[in-house]
């Protein structure tokens, strides 16, 4: 029985001290060892071995990024607002063994250097400059966190200023201050759309007189042009008259001409037009010199033949 009992223990301590020995590491996690309160080594990511109650795991290390928002803080810019700041780092554990025995809370000395850049990068900024310039603070936040923690076996990834809150008073300034701007912006825009308005219009106006002028200058040309291609015609029309006239009166005379009459007949003939005209009911007649010639004429024959009728009553 003793002896049972005895390998039942060596046999428990036996597994004990495997079970202690093996060390199980996450992804993205590292553990320190120290081996009789030295550093022995840095156990990796999967199934590691150590010498049990010689070897400690005094820290396991997390590689992922980390989140550290710190406190608010109250500043004072260079024109003499206090305001307060609230901001936000992300920071990787690059070196392990470095981050563990380097500095001793990481987090609360980052903390507390940025704390101490706020005041400084503020306290030369006025307020409005504040307001606008958040990646300007987030660089020298950074630029001044790289510097230290370069030694701690740390990155700083990214600096963010989360909120500025100024004084209440000064918040209702602002406020009335942007509604003024605001008011001003849409006062002008009114103005500047009237104006356009009123450019269109009179644009508008000036270019239906231009037309409303030139369609009337083209309507008095076409009228222009109609009423004197209608003399045109019509005075070519009176031409073409008076050549067809003419043509006839020298196509009467070339008849005439042709026909070999004598000037008894053409006496004879004038005398009947001149009768015919007589009989008219016109009271005035013009008459050419050669036909009063020919009634002088016709007034001698006569007295010549009634003196011939009275010589033959006297035989």
């Amino acid at each position: 029985m003793v002896g049972t009992i005895v390998v039942l223990i060596l046999v428990v301590l036996v597994v004990l001290l495997i079970v202690r020995g093996i060390r199980i590491i996450p992804q993205q996690r590292l553990a320190i060892v120290e081996r009789l309160g030295k550093y022995h080594a840095t156990l990796q990511p999967g199934v590691n071995l150590i010498i049990p109650f010689i070897d400690r795991v005094v820290r396991m290390v997390d590689l992922r990024t980390q989140q550290v928002v710190v406190p608010p803080q109250m500043v004072i810019t260079k024109d003499n607002v206090q305001i307060q700041i609230d901001t936000v780092f992300f920071y990787t554990i690059i070196d392990a063994r470095t981050a563990t025995y380097n500095i001793a809370n990481v987090v609360q000395a980052i903390q507390n250097i940025t704390a101490a850049n706020i005041r400084q990068v503020v306290g030369h900024m006025e307020l409005d400059e504040t307001l606008a310039g958040r990646d300007k603070i987030s660089m020298a936040l950074r630029t001044a966190l790289d510097e230290v923690t370069e030694s701690w076996g740390v990155r700083i990834d990214r600096v963010e200023v989360v909120d500025i809150k100024p004084p209440a008073e000064i918040q209702d300034a602002m406020e009335k201050q942007m509604k003024a701007e605001r008011e001003k912006r849409a006062n002008i825009l009114q103005a500047e759309g009237e104006r356009q308005a009123a450019i269109l219009k009179a644009e508008g106006e000036k270019q239906s007189a231009i037309l409303r002028a030139e369609g009337l200058r083209e309507s008095r040309i076409r009228e222009a042009e109609g009423v004197r291609e209608a003399q045109r015609l019509e005075a070519e029309g009176r031409a073409q008259a008076i050549r067809l006239v003419a043509e006839a009166e020298r196509n009467r005379i070339e008849m005439i001409r042709q026909a070999q009459l004598d000037a008894n007949v053409l006496t004879y003939q004038s005398f009947e037009a001149l009768q015919g005209m007589a009989n008219g009911s016109a009271t005035t007649l013009f008459i050419p010199s050669e036909a009063v010639g020919v009634l002088g004429a016709l007034g001698a024959l006569k007295t010549a033949a009634n003196k011939g009728d009275a010589g033959k009553d006297a035989e």
